[in-house]
């Protein structure tokens, strides 16, 4: 399935009535990038009141996860607001932080709703994405000769080589974009390579 994610990690600052809200959006696939990303708003923003956050993993339409903290805000006026802007975006494999410090006007229930769904939205229209493509691990098993043929091959389909092992025969591992499994395996057949 085809989604965008964030290309890189970007960062606006909205204000309303000398409050400001930091908003950083990255691109996380996991609990430890989630981390991460925490961290880094978290060490960038110490003397912050506020490090509120939500994200989802996975295809937009089906999240895998999804996770929110208001952060010691009122209860649903932070977190939630984040999450509901980035669940209307069709974007996946995503964080929004948002650093608040206080301007010295309280905003109410209603005010931080607004700010943190403001903020949020603010930065996902300023942050670039890119299309997620779904790639599967696959395991080759050849002769020698045939490597230089099959490392062209990957890397002109956009595949990625993570190992590469030599015995009485080349063990390949590649990560391969799933629209060009099928093409692959007719090429392996042809070569009488083995593949799982």
């Amino acid at each position: 399935m085809s989604y965008d994610i964030p290309l890189e990690t970007t960062e606006t600052c909205y204000e309303v009535k000398k409050s400001l809200f930091y908003a950083r959006a990255g691109h996380v696939t996991n609990k430890q990038d989630v981390q991460l990303l925490l961290n880094s708003a978290k060490a960038d923003y110490p003397d912050a009141r506020h490090h509120c956050w939500a994200y989802q993993l996975g295809d937009p339409q089906r999240a895998t996860h999804a996770a929110m903290s208001d952060d010691g805000e009122p209860s649903g006026t932070a977190g939630k607001p984040i999450l509901n802007v980035i669940q209307h975006k069709d974007i996946g494999d995503i964080m929004v932080v948002v650093s608040r410090y206080f301007g010295g006007t309280k905003l109410g229930a209603g005010g931080l709703v607004r700010a943190y769904a403001a903020a949020t939205q603010q930065t996902l229209l300023a942050m670039p994405v890119k299309p997620h493509i779904a790639t599967t691990m696959i395991e080759l098993t050849m002769p020698f000769a045939h490597e230089p043929t099959m490392r062209h091959w990957i890397s002109q389909h956009n595949g990625e080589i993570s190992q590469c092992d030599y015995y009485h025969n080349v063990l390949m591992s590649a990560l391969l974009p799933d629209q060009h499994i099928t093409a692959l395996k007719i090429l392996c057949a042809n070569l009488k390579i083995s593949m799982k």
